[in-house]
This record gives C-alpha cells, structure tokens and sequence, in this order.
C-alpha cells in the first residue's frame, strides 16, 4: 500500500515537473517569436536632394540603426540636386549597418540626376510601374558645365576645325563617372549604361531598366517588394546579409516639423519672396521712420533669405542683378526719374530671378518670378503716382499759402495789431482804424510781420 501510494506521488510529481518545464518553455518560446516580425523603416526622398533632405535621410538611417531594423526602404521621386548633398547620402548608405532598399515610387516618379547616383548606391535597387531614372550628367553653378564632345575623326582623336574640350567639363565628368561606375561594381549593376547616363544624359524606364541590369526588380507597392526582396542576399560593409522582410511592420518615418520648415524656406519660389519682403520693408521703414513693423518684417525676412541663400544653389550674376533690380526701384522713391529706374529695376529683377534660380531641383517658377516683378513694379507705379500728384498739387506752405489769404483781426492801435490767420496768430501792420473782428486781407510779408488791407 504504501508503495502504490510513492509511486502514484512519483507520478504527479514529475507530471507537475514536465507541466511546468512547458509552461517555462512557452514563455520563452513566444516572446522570442513574436520579437521575430521583421521591422523596416521607411524614409521619402520627395524633393531636390539638398542639405535638408541629406539630414533628413541621414537621420532616418540613425533611427533605423537603433531601432535595430531589418531594412530601410528609402523611396525616391526627385529630380536632382546638389552633389554635396547627394555624397553625404550614398556615404550613409554605403556606412549604414541596416540594408537600404532603394524604391522609386509612387507610378509617374523618377530618380533623375543625383536620384540615380543615390539608387546605385543602395544594396538593392527597385523601380514601380510608370518611373524613370537618368539623367545624371553633372551641371556647374556658374555658368553650366558643358559636356566633353565626342572626337569626329575615326581614330578618336580631336577632327580638324575642333573646338578642344572644356578642361574643367572634362574633370567634372570623368569625375561623375568613376563615382557611377564604382558604385554599380559594388552592386554588380550595368556600369556601362551608367557611364552612359553621366556622359549623354541618357535616362530609362523602369522596364528598360530591370531589363538591362540597372535595378535588381519592379515592385508596384511597398508589399509586393518586400515580397520580391524577401530571401534576397544583399551586401553591406560587414559582408552579406540575407532578408528576411515577409510579413514585415512598416515604421514610417516622416520629416519633423524643422525639416518641413527648412524645406519650404530654401524653396527658391520663397526666398525671392522673403527677398523681395526684406528690402521693400526695410526700406519703407527707412522713409517713414517710427512706423516699426516694417523695419521688423524687413530684417526677419531679409535674414532668412540670406541663410536660404547660403546653402541652396544660386548663380551670384543673377542673384547680383535681382538685388540691382530691387535696389533701381526702391530708388525710385528717393530719386524721382518718371520711370526710367523703375521699368530698369523691374526688367533687372526678373531676368535676374531667372538666372539666379536655374539648378534641377532649384528651378524658379515663372509664374512666382512673374507675380513678384508685377508686385515690385507695382509698389513703384504707386511711388511713381504719387510724386506725379504732388509736382501738380499747388504750394500750400511759406508766402505763397499766406499771400491773399483771408485774416480777423485780433487786437489793433493805430496801424498795427495782430491777425489771426490760418489758424495761427500773427502781428500785422496796415491802416489805422481797423477794428477787432474785421475781415482784413494779407498783401505782403516782412520777417515776423504780416501786411493787410480792408477786405
């Protein structure tokens, strides 16, 4: 009996032991494998690639590192930008510890000029229905780089006649491509066409593109690539890695409310603005001192153009010229030429906002250029209308105003008194017997002593 009895204890206790090693078991096992979900972060390049779209991905890339992400999708459509910018974003690629995934999206976007370096650089290159890339031949700021020509003799070298080419064109552009070329031999891409799209400007559809090895794949959304990307072997600084993106979270990362602002601040439609707003206030407050608010407007927004301007790109001849054509009409108001500086500072001011803003991605729209010479000039037909009226305004001051002016007199004794004229007091001298209240007329002027007659 007493057997039976340690051996049906002998039983419950190891049940109990095997119930609670599963129990143990499930809690470590279901955790963990909730945590295996995979998490990618995903960053829009939207805009001209320029130092505040740089920090902005850069950025992203941080927060993937420390959110210990799978993969970063970094969804492309813009049309270029500046080459320093462009470098500090593949250099954050190429560094970044997470798999960046280069996706040009939504259908009808592109990755033009700078857009193509940045989607090269990425571990894996992707492309929706309706994009393009291309176009990534490099474009000075002073006065455009013009592309190395092509020998027209059959053995390559310069033809007879041939203009030599430009030596710092040349630099610029083997520049560019040695950069592409490199980039495509890290990802094993068509270096090639590469090299093609820096020296001819040569631009490809998404079809076109998967076809001749320029992307790895065509996605039409965010689902259906990490889908095709998921098994696919990619490799980073530390060696290859292998994804594993089925049924991932997806963490948008969406620009701060610094960079929405910074954004919008170095649009090159809103700096002319600001410019525009900096002078004028600043001026109207110079000729009518006291009023304040627009001395204060004025310099706030003279100052935020002028940092705009430090880190966007500008051509200094146009941006020199805009300046002339704001400073020809504000001149207008203190140096009345009847429209010769007025309609001069209107035609400087728009060919010059023109030049100034002429860099892919940084392009000024003409109807914004359009609007601000219109409103500029029409500050100055306000200015112009009113010195007009004011030459044709009769005098109203000094003799003229006193002259035959009607006067009361006052206080008078024999033939001098006081008169009240204009509302103001005055000493006269005139003939004897004039009374107080009589209406006198002033005839004349000596100093501080008025001439008056009967009326």
């Amino acid at each position: 009996m007493k057997r039976a009895l340690l051996t049906v204890v002998w039983k419950l206790r190891r049940a109990c032991s095997l119930g609670l090693g599963v129990l143990i078991l499930a809690f470590l096992v279901v955790p963990a494998s909730a945590q295996q979900r995979p998490k990618v972060y995903v960053l829009s390049l939207d805009s001209a690639v320029g130092p505040v779209s740089a920090g902005y991905v850069v950025d992203g890339f941080k927060q993937a590192a420390a959110g210990r992400a799978d993969a970063v999708v970094l969804q492309i459509d813009t049309p270029g930008g500046l080459d320093t910018a462009m470098r500090q974003i593949i250099q954050a690629i190429l560094a970044s510890p997470v798999p960046v995934i280069g996706y040009v999206s939504p259908s009808g976007a592109r990755a033009a000029s700078a857009g193509t370096y940045i989607l090269y650089a990425c571990q894996l290159a992707a492309m929706a229905p309706g994009t393009n890339l291309g176009a990534a031949t490099p474009v000075s700021l002073f006065g455009g780089t013009k592309l190395p020509g092509k020998a027209a003799s059959g053995d390559g070298g310069a033809a007879a006649g041939s203009q030599p080419p430009d030596a710092e064109a040349t630099k610029v552009t083997n520049d560019a491509v040695a950069y592409i070329r490199g980039l495509a031999k890290l990802h094993n891409r068509n270096a090639d066409w590469a090299e093609k799209a820096v020296r001819e400007a040569a631009s490809l559809p998404y079809d076109q593109a998967l076809k001749e090895g320029v992307i790895d794949l065509v996605a039409p959304n965010l689902p259906a690539l990490l889908r095709a990307a998921d098994g696919r072997t990619v490799t980073l600084a530390s060696g290859p890695v292998t994804l594993h993106l089925a049924g991932a979270e997806l963490v948008h990362i969406a620009p701060g409310f610094r960079i929405r602002l910074l954004s919008a601040l170095t649009d090159p439609n809103i700096v002319l603005i600001l410019l525009l707003l900096g002078v004028y206030g600043l001026v109207f407050e110079f000729s009518h001192p006291g009023l304040i608010a627009p001395g204060v407007i004025g310099a706030i927004s003279l100052l935020v153009a002028l940092y705009a301007l430090s880190i966007i790109p500008v051509d200094l001849a146009g941006l020199a010229l805009t300046v002339l054509g704001l400073g020809l009409m504000a001149a207008e108001a203190f140096v009345p030429s009847f429209g010769a500086l007025g309609l001069g500072g209107a035609g400087a001011f728009l060919l010059g906002a023109l030049m100034a803003f002429d860099t892919p991605g940084y392009r000024l729209s003409l109807f914004v250029a359009i609007g601000a010479t219109l409103f500029a000039a029409g500050l100055f037909l306000i200015v112009l209308a009113m010195l007009i009226r004011a030459r044709r305004k009769p005098k109203t001051s000094g003799d003229t105003r006193l002259l035959g002016a009607t006067a009361r007199v006052i206080d008078w004794s024999d033939a001098t008194g006081e008169v009240e004229v204009l509302g103001e007091r005055w000493s006269a001298r005139g003939p004897a017997g004039l009374v107080a209240g009589q209406p006198v007329r002033i005839a004349g002027r000596q100093g501080l002593t008025l001439d008056v007659v009967p009326e």
